[in-house]
């Protein structure tokens, strides 16, 4: 058997860490049936971040509903910062606590996977990252992280089961185990081009066996107008400097007029080498440093109880509102009984981020596809000053 939890026992709340079974039978004992208001909140980031990207809600919208407590978060996507909250949960606390540990487990990865995607491709500008990484992690994950990837800004996921689960077809090119088993490398284009859709962009790889630009030229000779794109994933051993070996690469293609294919790299990617790497290469897969990435360490805390502000020490008690200026982009924490109707640097109107998503056990939010989260990802980067 595979060792991971099944659906129902999610919902059931079996995963759970054993202090939150302690804490209800102790509670129903004393009969304390208390109302209580929590909230997700970050307090600081892996080294180098100052943004995020909230990720995980339809899976969290998923895990409360039928519970009889109110959610309300931000929007799936929404770009954040510390110290806001970012996910609010009210009801009898008995309901929800021993949702605390695979809630957070939701949160926490998903949304550190679709930051580094979103900083992968920020870094990419206008050009193609795909989702490499889903071998890299158990096989489990791979549809929950290819989907995270993808909201973040990945054009594309290499899994079948991903591309089933976000509506997309899944992307990739050839694996060295074909050329090594074919022997090769022209002859497996020219099979891969007879056998395989057309729909299919047709990338070689070009350095099982030789030197990069060799292999280029040789490849492209053979191909002529049916090769869309060569694909460099040049071990590390091997590897020197990247750039140059592109800027080689580049140089013998468009001397012999193959101006037109394009220069795929993998290997080893993240954002800071893709930054370096973006004025020679055309397209990028990214597998471990997204699959693998920092998870962002949200907290829940109670903040309030039957109405009344109350939390641990180092937390700010009290509800709270989230908002946004839509004109200058500022983000305001405030109490939630306060005033506020506009932004006192631009004066235009305050937007509440904090939207309700569960009322009473059920979903009264619309849930977007994952194109639609996609997409208002990659307007907030392209809109706001978020740098890698």
């Amino acid at each position: 058997m595979f060792h991971i939890a099944t659906e129902a026992e999610i919902k059931s709340g079996k995963i759970t860490d054993v202090y939150f079974t302690h804490t209800v039978k102790i509670l129903k004992e004393k009969g304390i049936k208390s109302r209580a208001t929590a909230e997700v909140m970050l307090k600081g980031f892996p080294p180098d971040w100052s943004w995020g990207v909230l990720a995980g809600i339809e899976e969290l919208a998923y895990l409360l509903e039928g519970l009889p407590i109110n959610v309300y978060s931000m929007e799936e996507g929404s770009l954040f910062q510390p110290f806001q909250p970012l996910v609010v949960l009210e009801g009898r606390y008995l309901d929800y606590a021993i949702y605390e540990t695979p809630l957070l487990g939701i949160l926490c990865q998903a949304s550190g996977i679709a930051t580094k995607a979103s900083r992968c491709k920020k870094a990419a500008a206008d050009k193609p990252v795909i989702s490499f990484g889903a071998r890299r992690m158990h096989p489990a994950l791979a549809p929950m992280i290819e989907r995270n990837a993808f909201i973040g800004g990945c054009d594309g996921v290499a899994v079948v089961k991903s591309g089933e689960l976000i509506g997309e077809v899944p992307r990739g090119t050839i694996p060295h185990s074909l050329i090594l088993m074919m022997g090769d490398p022209v002859e497996v284009m020219q099979a891969f081009h007879q056998l395989i859709d057309p729909a299919v962009k047709r990338i070689a790889l070009i350095d099982t066996f030789s030197d990069e630009k060799l292999g280029a030229i040789k490849i492209a000779q053979a191909m002529g107008d049916d090769l869309f794109a060569v694909r460099l994933d040049t071990p590390s051993s091997r590897r020197g400097d990247m750039l140059q070996i592109l800027e080689e690469v580049r140089w013998e293609l468009d001397y012999r007029g193959f101006n037109r294919i394009k220069l795929f790299v993998s290997g080893g990617l993240d954002e800071c080498k893709i930054s370096r790497l973006n004025k020679a290469a055309d397209a990028y897969g990214v597998g471990t440093s997204i699959s693998n990435a920092p998870v962002v360490n949200f907290s829940f805390d109670i903040v309030e109880i039957d109405g009344q502000p109350l939390a641990k020490k180092g937390k700010c008690s009290g509800a709270k509102k989230l908002l946004r200026c839509d004109n200058c982009q500022k983000t305001v924490v405030l109490p939630s009984h306060t005033a506020s109707d506009s932004c006192p640097t631009c004066a235009a109107p305050y937007r509440s981020l904090l939207t309700p998503l569960i009322k009473d056990g059920k979903l009264v939010r619309k849930l977007p596809k994952p194109q639609a989260i996609r997409q208002y990802v990659l307007n907030q980067l392209a809109e706001t000053d978020c740098i890698f």
